[in-house]
């Protein structure tokens, strides 16, 4: 009986190690594949994940936010723009456009399409900013890896970049800067922060660039496959 006990016991104890890895593992495949998928090295994609997980905490420097870059401010609206959720998508977003050498006119279909999307899937809410419910936040992905598979199906391999940028470039467009008059017009007595990515790599800048590619690499496996046959 006591045999029995102590199989349990270090079963159970098993499982509450091996759970929590094969979480992280899941979430570590799900954050860095995508930019694999657009040509980054392994270490690369790690790096870029970490550092936008750094900046969703407030970071100072001699008293200054480097997480949150000061904007501007209208009616006691003091805008900002997040590093982790915002700006490091949008620097990835023009290094890819030149690495993998896409036609502007293809980004601008894709992020077009994207903006339109974003703009009628999200609202201005003063107590929380830019927002969408769900399962509607999910669109801009989808239509961005769509786009950009439909740009690039003669060049697939571009078809994944394209769609990060479709996707990052077109929900910031769309949801946060069309939005952003409403959300400012709302009349405040308390100063309040109105942060561009602020939700860092859960905001949807972030998860739709994301997303889009993993819809890519779902949708583009076979043709991805023929040509390491080929």
């Amino acid at each position: 009986m006591l045999s029995i006990i102590s199989l349990e016991t270090l079963g159970l104890w098993l499982l509450s190690i091996m759970i929590p890895i094969m979480i992280l593992y899941l979430f570590y495949l799900i954050l860095t594949k995508p930019f694999e998928y657009m040509g980054f090295s392994t270490f690369e994609a790690v790096i870029i994940v970490l550092v936008s997980l750094v900046f969703r905490f407030e970071i100072f420097v001699s008293g200054f936010n480097i997480s949150n870059i000061y904007l501007f401010s209208y009616n006691s609206w003091m805008i900002s723009i997040n590093m982790g959720g915002a700006v490091i998508p949008i620097v990835l977003s023009f290094y890819l456009k030149y690495k993998k050498n896409i036609p502007i006119k293809k980004i601008l279909v894709g992020v077009v399409i994207v903006s339109i999307t974003a703009f009628f899937v999200t609202q201005p809410i003063v107590s929380k900013g830019i927002v969408s419910s769900f399962p509607y936040w999910l669109l801009p992905a989808f239509f961005a890896s769509l786009a950009s598979i439909f740009l690039s199906w003669k060049t697939f391999k571009k078809a994944a970049p394209l769609a990060y940028i479709s996707g990052t470039l077109g929900v910031l467009i769309g949801a946060d800067v069309l939005h952003l008059p409403e959300l400012l017009n709302y009349q405040i007595t308390v100063s309040k922060n109105a942060i561009i990515g602020g939700a860092n790599v859960f905001d949807m800048i972030y998860l739709t660039g994301i997303l889009a590619v993993i819809v890519d690499g779902i949708i583009m496996f076979k043709q991805r496959k023929k040509e390491g046959i080929d």
